[in-house]
This record gives structure tokens, C-alpha cells and sequence, in this order.
């Protein structure tokens, strides 16, 4: 799945299939600026900032079990949100620090360190991903993912998949290859 915000005329959290099929909203009410958002994929929780109603929150999967982690006016300066164990790290745009919160208890925010200029955060560790199972769009022995002569996104499992073509060209009648 690929999960994602919007604050156009609606604001919301969504999430769809990586072909982009399927599209459900998980959060249209009470959200007025989603900015970032992080993914528990052991729990399958997702957490966001919303910096207008100066906000962090957490809903499961489904759009269920919503839960504010904390609130403030300090939301409004942070941009970017990761996740690991039993923290949130975020960027605090108003004084460059990377800052922690406890997910679980928001009251305990922290500051590591100062950075110039950032405005994204990611944590990579190897605890943090998951192990990739054989998939609708492994290389073929002719050499092309899923059999996609171009592009091949995994659908609603991953054992399903869709071909896409690069920009100029349009899918084929067999559904693999581009012209």
C-alpha cells in the first residue's frame, strides 16, 4: 500500500494500492493540513502532523482507533516524521533540532541535535525492514520485472501487479507490453 496526506479543497489522510487503484481515505474529518506522516507497519498504524490544528495523531490502518499523541503550538515548526520503537522524530523548523517524542506519551519530547536546513527525516535500521517475500514483480528470466515490458507496480497483493508504459508509449492488448 501507499499511504499518503492531502490538503487541497479537502484535507485528508489516504492510502491506495501502489498502481494507485483503490483509493480510500483513512482520515477526512478533523484534519485541516496534513504535512507528513509515518508508518508503524508491524502495528500497521499510521501517525501524522497537522501544523494547522497544530496537532500529532495516530489512526490504524482502517481509520480506526484515533488517538491525538499530542498537541501544541510547537507543531506548527515541525516538518518531516519518522518512526522507530517507541519514538517519533520530526524536525523542528523554527530552531533546526531533531526532536523525539515518545509515541506513546507525548509529554516526553526531547531534542538531539541541530541541523542546518533540514526538513526531512528518515531512520534506516535494519529492525525497520520488513523481509521482502517473492513478488508479482521479480525479474523474469527474459529480464523484465513481472514481465512488463516497462514499469511493473504491485497491485491490491503481492502476487498481483499491473504494467504501466514510460511517457510516449500505451499499453499493449496483452496487458505487458508497450508501444
Amino acid at each position: 500500500k501507499l499511504f499518503f496526506t492531502d490538503y487541497g479543497n479537502a484535507a485528508k489522510v489516504e492510502r491506495c494500492d501502489m498502481d494507485g487503484m483503490n483509493r480510500t481515505w483513512i482520515v477526512d474529518s478533523k484534519i485541516e493540513q496534513p504535512t507528513a506522516l509515518a508508518l508503524d507497519l508491524i502495528n500497521k498504524y499510521v501517525y501524522w502532523l497537522d501544523i494547522y490544528l497544530e496537532s500529532v495523531e495516530v489512526v490504524d490502518y482502517q481509520g480506526r482507533r484515533r488517538q491525538t499523541i499530542t498537541k501544541g503550538r510547537q507543531i506548527r515548526h515541525l516538518c518531516g516524521l519518522a518512526l522507530f520503537e517507541n519514538y517519533l522524530y520530526t524536525i523542528n523548523s523554527d530552531n533546526l533540532s531533531i526532536l523525539r517524542i515518545n509515541r506513546y506519551n507525548g509529554t516526553d519530547v526531547r531534542a538531539l541535535a541541530r541541523l542546518d536546513n533540514a526538513k526531512e527525516i528518515r531512520v534506516y535500521q535494519k529492525r525497520t525492514q520488513s523481509a521482502v517475500r517473492s513478488h508479482a514483480c521479480e525479474v523474469d528470466p527474459s529480464g523484465m520485472p513481472g514481465g512488463c515490458s516497462h514499469i511493473c507496480l504491485l497491485s491490491s497483493s503481492y502476487k498481483a501487479r499491473t504494467c504501466r508504459c514510460r511517457t510516449g508509449f500505451i499499453l499493449g492488448s496483452d496487458g505487458r507490453s508497450c508501444k
